[in-house]
């Protein structure tokens, strides 16, 4: 096997293994919404906590999983590479100090001022007293999440520059887990029991970071507290999180907008979106965001060899691999949206209407979790380049766009209009990283990516609405094992007739995988 096919297979095989790890918890984060959804059902609790949660969970993703992780990794691996280990560590001492000082104080900071942040993102609960207030206190128990979590990114960006992606891509399980046993255990003991939930991101953060410390300590490893905030490695990671921090604030406004905005809908609206959002989320967590976690400390470490050929190539692979599985992972949530959605949530306080409005949001996120996988997979070249710039510059464009879309797309599809601006904006995004990709020092085969991306649109389509029109009816005594037997028997079939599909179109990705079970086969 040449160099090139191993580096592609080792590609595929660590993504694979990451994605195993993250279905685990992104599994376990599906039970945790059907918990939410048996016990809360789409009403005041369920509202309240979604905008008490998205302040801490935004945050999160500039301060931690988005910025942070993206703009440390890079430079912690071509310290490893071009320097040495004892180098690297220190850089990450200074790092952890920083995020225990100043993100520490912006919890602070944010349990302080808890009732002006909630006033802002979420106006329309001023009308109700008790849902503001109720939504002020979910806010502080969860703004200690922010730390925790910051710490778990930087501890997951340590192992995966050293090639090790299992334990923390399991991580977010033990979250899950931990705010699910949470509300299963002490929900009765409180008053209001969505308060068992808040408490619940807590002990799962701690879960989260737990889980990771072992591991990274057999690497030798040890915190020492740095104040080095000087340091050339530490300059470096703040001139690339600086711009990543202003391109992610910005798409995070459309977030809050959006939240504002669905605040003075009927209610509900918060809680339709984010469901919605959340299994749209799955397929994305799974593959996506499984992949470019692969895909940055190898590309940053090509980039430190300056050995553009494999950068190309590595390109051109990860995007195919990106298009094979989220494209029929997106053609499923919009054409079998409501199976999905009863099977998942439909039971407790969860009823028939609360589906079909679930449904229609996701039909509209659907579209948008094309786009959202591929600035996944395409972003993590742009860092491993050292350039958060244009990516910053692309966000703030789209954010306009959405923002802008927002009015017209609320007049047409009321709620569903802000899922439809989201997504379509996401298109945008991932649109223009791959056109201004060319700038950087990758070859691009254009003719090859748009045929490719073709040809598995059609290939998805057509085996998912032939599977849906030809699904199988059961009649089983338990609701529920009926309910799985029926998405089962479409997912099955068109699966199976994707894959053919693919196959007859000469999808390069099916192909192989064909030639692999061929070998098994004959090898037998």
């Amino acid at each position: 096997m040449s160099t090139v096919n191993k580096k592609e297979s080792s590609l595929a095989r660590t993504a694979g293994s990451v994605s195993g790890a993250t279905a685990i918890s992104r599994v376990l984060g599906l039970v945790r919404e059907q918990v939410m959804a048996f016990y809360f059902g789409a009403g005041i609790a369920t509202d309240a906590f979604v905008v008490a949660f998205r302040i801490p969970n935004l945050l999160r993703d500039m301060f931690a999983e988005g910025a942070l992780s993206s703009a440390f990794v890079p430079v912690f691996k071509q310290k490893l590479v071009n320097e040495s280990e004892t180098e690297a560590r220190s850089l990450a001492n200074i790092v952890a100090t920083s995020i225990l000082l100043l993100v520490g104080l912006i919890v602070l900071l944010g349990i302080v001022a808890a009732p002006a942040i909630v006033y802002i993102s979420a106006n329309g609960f001023t009308s109700n007293p008790l849902k503001f207030d109720l939504t002020v206190n979910l806010t502080r128990i969860m703004m200690v999440y922010l730390l925790l979590v910051s710490l778990s990114s930087l501890v997951m960006g340590m192992l995966n520059s050293y090639g090790k992606f299992a334990i923390p891509a399991i991580s977010p399980a033990l979250f899950n887990l931990g705010t699910v046993l949470t509300v299963l255990i002490f929900h009765r003991f409180f008053e209001q029991p969505v308060f068992a939930l808040a408490i619940g991101v807590v002990v799962g953060g701690v879960a989260q970071l737990a889980i990771q410390l072992p591991a990274l300590f057999k690497t030798g490893y040890r915190f020492y507290p740095n104040l080095n905030f000087l340091d050339e490695g530490m300059k470096r990671i703040t001139k690339l999180f600086v711009p990543m921090v202003v391109g992610l604030s910005a798409g995070r406004v459309n977030i809050l907008v959006s939240t504002l905005l669905a605040s003075f809908l009927a209610e509900g609206a918060l809680s339709y979106l984010n469901y919605s959002f959340r299994l749209m989320h799955f397929p994305l967590g799974v593959f996506a965001v499984a992949l470019g976690t692969v895909a940055l400390p190898k590309v940053s470490e090509l980039v430190a060899k300056k050995d553009f050929d494999n950068l190309s190539k590595t390109f051109q692979q990860t995007i195919g691999l990106n298009f094979f599985i989220v494209i029929p992972s997106a053609v499923v949530l919009a054409l079998i949206a409501p199976m999905i959605i009863k099977l998942i949530y439909q039971w407790g306080a969860f009823d028939e209407i609360d589906t079909s409005k679930v449904s229609l949001a996701l039909l509209h996120y659907s579209y948008g979790l094309i786009g959202f996988a591929v600035v996944r997979v395409v972003a993590p070249f742009y860092y491993a380049f050292g350039d958060s710039r244009l990516p910053m510059r692309v966000s703030l464009v789209t954010v306009v766009v959405n923002l802008l879309l927002y009015y017209p797309l609320i007049q047409v599809l009321d709620f569903a209009g802000l899922a439809a601006a989201t997504s379509l904006a996401g298109l945008l995004n991932a649109t223009l990283l791959l056109v201004f990709l060319s700038s950087k020092q990758i070859k691009i085969n254009w003719g090859r990516i748009l045929l490719n991306l073709f040809r598995v649109v059609l290939a998805a389509s057509l085996a998912f609405y032939l599977a849906k029109i030809t699904h199988f009816s059961f009649s089983i005594e338990f609701e529920v094992l009926n309910r799985a037997a029926e998405l089962t028997s479409i997912l099955s079939v068109g699966g199976v007739a994707y894959f053919i599909f693919c196959l007859i179109f000469r999808v390069s990705e099916a192909v192989k995988i064909g030639k692999w079970i061929l070998k098994i086969i004959f090898r037998k």
